[in-house]
């Protein structure tokens, strides 16, 4: 294989970016992660919101910076591996491959749960066999079919905001941003709301994919992050309006019991439709984002070096996305893992905490550092602010890696 032969080819625009990072983050989280954020942090839910895209903003800078630097496929795990050395880098590709595979299955999940719950399952697998192939297809299809999903997701969720804000059942009594369940309430609000914004990364992992990456990814991350902050302080505002913290806390579908509180019950088929197709829109970002890494990963070798090859005729990582996307169909087809949110976030956080203090070893100002440095701080208390099962899970699965890395380790010097 030459060295051509194992290049990505680079299609996309600033615009295209964009649409990933969107696809990535205004997706099913929106329509699930309110619900166990506001039991977590109560009236404080919209503190946390706010901390949670104060680090998420730092991580997305730091990433920014980094992607300018190093314009190719694998995101943190490069930046880690070239600013910390080997063992950072692997750690940040591990976190993230095993973290988002998780989350692959509980959007696959979610998908069947919403379009028919009696064989959720099934659909799940369907679902993720779908995207597989379009991912498979290119990359363009994969941005087109993206920007298809944002646009029906963004409708949806201004028909909520408008239906919400301008019902008679709307109180703005109920937006109190008391600290009802103390600090630790909020900041394990803000850890799990962190899984909403986590998508930012697969722009950074497109790199080798999107032209004049130096310009294109720092431009993208800021603006995809800005777009879906705003969108998701106004859903959380109006359903809170409806619902206050308790109500919401208790809802087992957030957006269709606000839409049915509101006086709109004929809305919520609609809302139902746009959560399946927000967890569509993640599980296609997710699994894009995935293969890249374990393409990085593979070039390697830490994983197959097999899963590195690239098609010939469409220029993706072909056998890291069958692999991927044959590991999320059995998960989908064998486990429920919509728990695994928390577990996820942890694994995310710890990736980003790689990001920042990869940022900081650049050559930059002084100043410019205090937001890697925020970065990592906020990482690591917003991960060991997470459910406890979640971050003993977490742990653990990180033991897994650095043990297998341990493993690779000897035999290379044998």
């Amino acid at each position: 294989m030459t060295p051509a032969d194992s290049e990505l080819r680079r299609t996309l625009g600033v615009g295209d970016a964009v649409v990933v990072g969107l696809g990535s983050m205004i997706g099913a989280g929106i329509f699930a992660a309110l619900a166990p954020a506001a039991r977590a942090g109560g009236s404080g839910l919209l503190t946390g919101l706010a901390v949670a895209a104060v680090v998420a903003y730092c991580n997305a800078m730091s990433s920014a910076w980094l992607a300018a630097r190093y314009p190719v496929s694998g995101g943190t795990y490069v930046y880690g591996r070239e600013r910390l050395g080997e063992f950072w880098g692997y750690l940040a590709g591990w976190s993230f491959i095993v973290g988002k595979t998780a989350s692959c299955a509980a959007m696959a999940l979610t998908v069947g749960a919403y379009v028919w719950p009696e064989w959720a399952h099934v659909v799940a697998i369907a679902a993720v066999v779908a995207l597989t192939a379009v991912n498979y297809g290119g990359i363009q299809k994969s941005a087109w079919l993206t920007r298809v999903i944002v646009a029906v997701v963004l409708a949806v969720l201004a028909s909520v905001v408008v239906v919400c804000l301008g019902s008679g059942r709307s109180d703005a009594g109920r937006l109190d941003i008391g600290l009802s369940e103390g600090a630790g309430g909020v900041l394990e609000a803000a850890g799990l709301l962190f899984f909403a914004f986590a998508g930012y990364a697969r722009i950074a992992t497109l790199g080798e994919e999107v032209r004049d990456p130096r310009r294109t990814v720092p431009r993208a991350i800021p603006m995809a992050l800005g777009i879906t902050l705003a969108v998701y302080v106004c859903v959380a505002v109006a359903v809170l309006s409806v619902l206050g913290p308790v109500g919401l806390g208790q809802a087992l579908a957030p957006l269709a019991d606000a839409v049915r509180a509101a006086g709109v019950p004929g809305l919520v088929p609609v809302v139902r439709v746009g959560a399946a197709v927000a967890a569509l829109g993640s599980l296609l970002a997710l699994i894009l984002g995935v293969s890249r890494t374990t393409l990085a990963m593979a070039r390697d070798r830490h994983l197959p070096e097999a899963l590195a090859a690239v098609h010939p005729r469409f220029q993706v990582p072909h056998r890291a996305e069958l692999a991927v996307g044959a590991v999320v169909a059995v998960l989908a087809a064998t486990v429920d893992v919509r728990d695994a949110i928390g577990f996820s976030s942890f694994g995310v956080l710890v990736y980003y905490a790689v990001a920042n203090a990869s940022a900081w070893t650049l050559d930059r100002s002084r100043a410019s550092r205090v937001v890697p440095a925020l970065g990592l701080i906020g990482c690591v208390v917003l991960a060991f602010s997470l459910p406890a099962v979640s971050v003993v899970v977490g742990v653990g699965v990180l033991a897994v890696g650095v043990v297998a890395y341990g493993v690779r380790g000897q035999q290379v010097s044998r």
